[in-house]
C-alpha cells in the first residue's frame, strides 16, 4: 500500500522528470574545448573511481578516449546524451581502457537521432577487439531488435565501424581525425612492455588539450603537449602502492603483492607528470589513472608529493564528473558534472 510518503515521492520524481531527461549540459557549455573525466581510476577497486574513460567535447560534438568498464552508467550519471558522441578513441588495449566499450556502443546505437555505426581509432590492434566485441554481442543486438523493432533499434548500425591509423614514429605526431575545426593529434608514449600505446591531443577555436595515455615520463608527450592548455596525465604513489602491494604480501597473497608492485615501472609518478607538464609549458595539469586507491583525503599530499614544487600552474587529482572547460575566449573553468545534477 503506498504510503503518504511514497506518494510525495512519486509526485516530486514525476514533476522533475521531463526536465532531468531534457537536460543538456553539452548545449549549455558554449563553444570551445571542453574536456570530461569519466573514470579517474585504475584496475584496481575504487569506490570513488571509475576505470579510465575521458570525454572530449569540441563545440558540440563528443568524442570518447578510452572506455573502461562503468564508463556508460558515468556518462549517463553526467547527464552527456550518449547519442551524442561522434567516435571513439583508443590509445591501448588493456582491460581497464577498453571494458566498457559494448555498454557505449549499445546507448549510442539506441539514442534518438543515430543513424551510423560508432566509429573507432585506435592503434593497430584496434580491428581486432571491435571486431571481437562486435561478434561477441551479435546476439544481444538480435534480441534488442526483435523486442523494439528496427525502426527503432536498426541492426545496420549496430556494429561498430574500426579504422586503424599506423604507430606515430619517435618524436612525430600524426593527424589521426578532423572534424569541423577539431584536429586530433596521435604520438606513442611508454607504456613497455604494453605496444602501441598513443596519447591524444585536441586542438580547437584555438584551444588544446593532451592526454597522455598511461605511461612514464615521455619525452614523445613534452614535445607534443607543447603549450597545451591542459595536460591530463596518468600518476601513481610508488610509496602508497608499495605499502598495499607488501600488505597483501603479508596476508598470504603473493601474487597480487607481486602484480602491485610489478605496476609501478610503466606509469609516471606525480612528480614526474609535473615535469612533463612544465617541460611542455603546460597552463594546467589535472591528474588521473590514480593508482593506489585514496580513501583518505589526507593520502592526497603523499600521492602529489612534490609534484606543486615543480609545476607552478593549476594542478589537480582529477575526480570522476570533473569537467575542465576552455572557452574559445580564453580562461579555463573547473567543475563537476555529477555533482552538479545531485
Amino acid at each position: 500500500m503506498a504510503t503518504l510518503r511514497s506518494r510525495i515521492a512519486l509526485a516530486l520524481i514525476k514533476k522533475q522528470l521531463p526536465k532531468i531527461v531534457a537536460a543538456d549540459p553539452v548545449a549549455e557549455l558554449g563553444d570551445g574545448l571542453h574536456v570530461a573525466v569519466v573514470g579517474s581510476g585504475s584496475p584496481l577497486p575504487d569506490d570513488k573511481r571509475g576505470n579510465p574513460c575521458t570525454l572530449v567535447i569540441a563545440g558540440e560534438k563528443v568524442f570518447v578516449v578510452d572506455a573502461g568498464e562503468g564508463a556508460s552508467e558515468t556518462i549517463n550519471r553526467m547527464g552527456i546524451d550518449p547519442g551524442r558522441i561522434e567516435a571513439l578513441l583508443l590509445t591501448h588495449f588493456h582491460s581497464d581502457h577498453i571494458g566498457g566499450i559494448p555498454s557505449v556502443n549499445l546507448q549510442r546505437w539506441v539514442a534518438d537521432g543515430t543513424d551510423t555505426p560508432m566509429p573507432v581509432l585506435g592503434p593497430p590492434g584496434a580491428e581486432r577487439v571491435v571486431k571481437g566485441f562486435n561478434d561477441a554481442y551479435r546476439l544481444d543486438r538480435s534480441y534488442r531488435t526483435a523486442h523494439h523493432g528496427e525502426d527503432y533499434v536498426d541492426p545496420a548500425i549496430g556494429p561498430m565501424a574500426v579504422e586503424e591509423f599506423p604507430v606515430p614514429g619517435e618524436g612525430e605526431s600524426i593527424v589521426v581525425l578532423e572534424d569541423d575545426g577539431l584536429v586530433v593529434s596521435a604520438f606513442e608514449v611508454d607504456h613497455s612492455p604494453v605496444a602501441p600505446v598513443v596519447g591524444f591531443r585536441f586542438d580547437y577555436q584555438g584551444r588544446s588539450a593532451v592526454i597522455s595515455a598511461d605511461t612514464v615520463y615521455s619525452g614523445n608527450l613534452v614535445k607534443a603537449a607543447k603549450n597545451t592548455d591542459l595536460l591530463i596525465h596518468d600518476a601513481l604513489s610508488i610509496e602508497l602502492l608499495m605499502m598495499v602491494a607488501e600488505a597483501q604480501t603479508e596476508a598470504g597473497n603473493p601474487a597480487r603483492g607481486k602484480i602491485l608492485a610489478d605496476v609501478h615501472d610503466y606509469h609516471a609518478t606525480a612528480p614526474q607528470a609535473a615535469d612533463a607538464a612544465r617541460q611542455a609549458g603546460a597552463r594546467a595539469l589535472a591528474l588521473t589513472h590514480v593508482v593506489p586507491p585514496l580513501p583518505l583525503k589526507g593520502l592526497e599530499d603523499i600521492y602529489l608529493a612534490d609534484a606543486p614544487d615543480r609545476f607552478d600552474g593549476p594542478l589537480w587529482i582529477a575526480a570522476d564528473g570533473d569537467l575542465y572547460s576552455l572557452p574559445a575566449a580564453g580562461g579555463l573553468k573547473r567543475s563537476n558534472l555529477i555533482s552538479r545534477r545531485r
